[in-house]
């Protein structure tokens, strides 16, 4: 068996680490454009002004902003996704090189700050409806299908500053807002859409942070929540008035295994799936929170009523299909003396002997992809896309090409992987490559650390002029493409 004739080969990108024009065409601003640079050894910073007129800086993972404190962007600072690698102007460039790789699909988000500056105002910012609609016609040009997500890691800042983001349930209604607003206006241009990009980050914080406080934990669970609601509205919403429209869920693809076959190892890592995966896969495709929530209701001393007032709109909003990121696998373990892994400067979980690791400390493992996708199909019956698969690397010019051959060997495991998945039954319908044109990394902020296809001339001092060369692995990328599949070599 092969991918199918119909299957959406692409690649995939994110506003917030690609599209630039931060303050341009009438945007506002958003988390990400006052969060610095940073490196695989030192954390990314997110800065702010006192009352007093005082700065200071806080962890990107479960930072508090002082009382009477405004997010800024100060002076001594780099802030590397104010441009990124600047699609807002490049884009119609973009696109070409993606046709000529030959996407059928091509994943990106809209900036939430773009249409709807401040989240709660009254209108649309119509620079920003034609920018996207510019974007999507260009698509189209080509044959190649958007898939959409709406919420990626950039809500506008002051409702995060003004309201609370989405501890504030008010959030729920100014997302709906902005959804029927994009739904309409481009009801003829985008068919797939994403309602949150990987939405249980909003508890990945409990990975992230060691020794996790509870209430940061507490408060990622009801964000989460108030997310579940948002996302199963807007889903509703679609069926009832675009019937065209196929919404999914994004999940980050927590995936682990058990380090020994010590059962205590096996039920730790059965409970971290559960957590850290499984709870929001539940959620979105079957409609219902699963019995193991409460158990991290309890934990964290949450009342289960604030959970279960919203049973029905969760059953009424499910999901057509699930989409997920796969970079690495991990392990989980109750032997504390066995050695972390950690990916840049977030500690995952516990070293696989059995894998290779990147630079930065992921685990690559592309059994763990098709192991994965079973087991996600056999849970939810329901089509599957990877969203995101990809090699973070430092790439270096050689007789002024590049050439990357960790990545093709790293994309050709993946992709067999892929096929092997079909093989075993898995209704797999689309894979988009994160970063097929480099951009700015989400966890360190680098440029250093590039995913793409395409180099782009812009590095981590904030020099380069943004041009746009393919590398070797364009080429190969191209030619599994043209062959569906078939021709890895």
């Amino acid at each position: 068996m092969s991918f199918p004739k119909n299957f959406y080969w692409g690649g995939a990108t994110a506003a917030n680490q690609y599209e630039g024009g931060w303050n341009e065409g009438g945007r506002g601003p958003a988390m990400t454009d006052v969060t610095t640079g940073a490196t695989k050894d030192t954390p990314r910073y997110v800065t702010y002004k006192n009352a007093d007129g005082t700065t200071g800086k806080m962890s990107m993972f479960g930072g508090t902003l002082p009382e009477g404190a405004e997010y800024a962007c100060l002076d001594g600072y780099y802030y590397p996704n104010h441009i990124g690698t600047d699609f807002y102007h490049h884009y119609k460039e973009d696109i070409a090189l993606f046709a000529q790789m030959g996407f059928k699909m091509f994943r990106m988000s809209i900036s939430w700050p773009r249409i709807y500056p401040n989240g709660n105002d009254e209108k649309p910012n119509q620079e920003g409806l034609d920018f996207y609609r510019s974007v999507f016609e260009e698509l189209h040009k080509y044959g190649i299908e958007p898939l959409v997500t709406i919420s990626h890691y950039d809500d506008p800042l002051y409702m995060e500053e003004k309201l609370g983001g989405w501890q504030n349930r008010e959030t729920i209604g100014l997302y709906e807002k902005y959804c029927h607003t994009i739904f309409e206006e481009y009801k003829d241009l985008v068919k797939y859409w994403l309602t949150f990009n990987e939405i249980n980050s909003a508890i990945m914080a409990v990975s992230f942070i060691p020794n996790c406080p509870d209430e940061i934990a507490k408060k990622g669970y009801i964000k989460l929540h108030n997310q579940f609601v948002a996302s199963a509205k807007v889903v509703k919403y679609a069926h009832e008035h675009y019937p065209q429209f196929k919404m999914g869920c994004m999940i980050a693809g927590m995936i682990s295994y058990p380090l020994t076959c010590d059962p205590k190892d096996v039920l730790a890592n059965q409970h971290h799936m559960q957590d850290s995966f499984y709870y929001c896969g539940d959620v979105q495709v079957r409609g219902a929170y699963p019995g193991f929530a409460r158990k991290s209701w309890k934990k964290y001393n949450l009342d289960p009523g604030f959970f279960e007032q919203d049973k029905d709109v969760l059953k009424e909003g499910k999901v057509d299909f699930f989409s997920y990121s796969y970079y690495a696998t991990s392990c989980e373990t109750t032997h504390k003396e066995a050695k972390r892994d950690g990916a840049g400067n977030m500690s995952m979980g516990y070293k696989n002997e059995y894998i290779q690791y990147s630079e930065w400390g992921w685990g690559m493992d592309p059994d763990g992809l098709r192991y994965s996708l079973n087991e996600l199909y056999d849970r939810y019956q329901v089509p599957l896309m990877v969203v995101e698969n990809g090699l973070g690397a430092i790439d270096v010019f050689e007789d002024g090409k590049i050439h990357d051959p960790y990545r093709i060997d790293y994309m050709k495991a993946h992709v067999k992987a892929m096929k092997e998945a079909i093989e075993d039954g898995v209704d797999l319908i689309a894979y988009t490559p994160w970063g097929c044109i480099d951009l700015v990394s989400a966890s360190t902020g680098e440029m250093a650390k590039r995913y793409g296809f395409i180099f782009v001339e812009r590095y981590d001092d904030g020099t380069g002029d943004f041009s746009r060369r393919r590398k070797e692995s364009f080429y190969w990328y191209q030619k599994v493409i043209k062959t569906n599949g078939e021709d890895l070599k």
